[in-house]
């Protein structure tokens, strides 16, 4: 998911109760609930790199211990910085009353239940990312393996709203509250953060559940006549009754949109079929550069094809003298190739996509360039 669904899932989670048991609790979860995307660094390495090591070691069982163990780290040094602030406000203030009444005590740290928090909140990062489409790999480096639930989008206004309304409506409630004199409640909150942790459990299970809807109207309906080799089905935002299949025949693809509410699928063989890409010398030699491997290694529906001599827009093609040719090969993931965010029909023939990947072949076996997304893998 994306960092603002991790980040207030965090702070439900710091807020459900685990702050009650010692300070710091929300702040390492909060910290710990995003702290598996510091991965995003490999971007600077080159689009291709980021690629291969996105949803990496940090996105896995073994890993989410040690990044919670990362996140306590950084509160720990928030908490030195703290106490020693405190020290020399206190030792540059005049001398206190022993007798006079202590009106605030800071609540204690028990860093055990602050680890727990950020290791919770750590855990969440992978279940939050397992639901939608682009997945993770749990037991890595044990299992490569990609997992997806595929039941969520990978942004989810309805979460947002849950959320949203978990943290704002206890400062609300404490607003009125104060203008009408009511004393202060240490710990506001628990029961909206509650609220919203059950809430974004039950779209999980109503999601869930209509995705196993969508797939069994789409196992009962001949939606093209040759047999079908696997299908997945891909979501949409807000709407849980809408979804995107795709289908595999041994010369095809094809999409369909299903709505579970109507019990409607709807696909048109004129515009919804992408037959397989022919193999070619380029397209093989493509496959075996450092973008194929790490392309096809995470692209479930991976396609790629031989598009000629055609620039790839920012970058472009290598300069060679007039006996040498060259031509790109794009490769694309039919899970992304589809409008999410509007209502028309998709297209599976669209010569770009998002999370697609290029590169540029010389004499058919060569490789002089890749890269993604207009960037350039140096």
């Amino acid at each position: 998911m994306e960092p603002i669904t991790h980040f207030l899932t965090g702070a439900c989670i710091g807020r459900a109760g685990l702050n009650r048991k010692t300070a710091y609790a929300t702040l390492a979860a909060v910290l710990a609930a995003e702290a598996a995307d510091i991965d995003i660094l490999w971007s600077f390495a080159g689009p291709v790199q980021e690629l291969k090591h996105h949803r990496g070691i940090t996105h896995t069982l073994i890993g989410a211990p040690v990044v919670a163990a990362a996140a306590v780290g950084l509160v720990w040094l928030f908490h030195i910085y703290r106490d020693a602030r405190q020290q020399r406000k206190q030792a540059a203030a005049p001398p206190v009353d022993p007798r006079a009444p202590v009106l605030h005590t800071r609540q204690p740290v028990v860093w055990r239940w602050v680890y727990l928090a950020a290791l919770v909140s750590a855990l969440s990062h992978l279940m939050l990312d397992w639901t939608n489409n682009y997945g993770l790999r749990p037991f890595f480096p044990f299992n490569p393996r990609w997992y997806a639930g595929s039941f969520m989008f990978i942004a989810e206004p309805l979460l947002w709203a849950l959320f949203f309304l978990a943290l704002v409506m206890p400062w609300l409630f404490g607003l009125i509250g104060g203008e009408i004199g009511a004393r202060r409640k240490p710990f506001r909150g628990r029961g909206w953060a509650i609220f919203a942790l059950i809430g974004m459990v039950l779209l999980w299970g109503w999601r869930w559940a209509e995705h196993g809807h969508a797939r069994a109207m789409l196992e009962n309906t001949q939606v093209t006549t040759a047999p079908v080799s696997r299908m997945a089905l891909e979501p949409y935002p807000v709407n849980p009754f809408r979804w995107h299949a795709i289908l595999e025949t041994a010369d095809t693809f094809q999409t369909a949109e299903i709505n579970t509410r109507t019990g409607s699928i709807e696909s048109d063989p004129m515009n919804d079929v992408l037959f397989k890409p022919a193999s070619t010398p380029a397209t093989e030699a493509a496959k075996r550069t450092f973008l194929g491997q790490v392309y096809l290694d995470w692209g479930r529906w991976a396609v790629v094809r031989d598009v000629g001599q055609e620039p790839i827009a920012g970058i472009g093609p290598p300069n060679l003298p007039p006996n040498r040719t060259w031509t790109t090969v794009q490769f694309s993931d039919l899970r992304f190739a589809y409008p999410f965010l509007g209502a028309s029909r998709a297209s599976p023939n669209s010569a770009s996509s998002p999370l697609s990947g290029w590169v540029y072949i010389v004499d058919g076996h060569d490789e002089a360039g890749e890269g993604m997304g207009g960037r350039e893998q140096r």
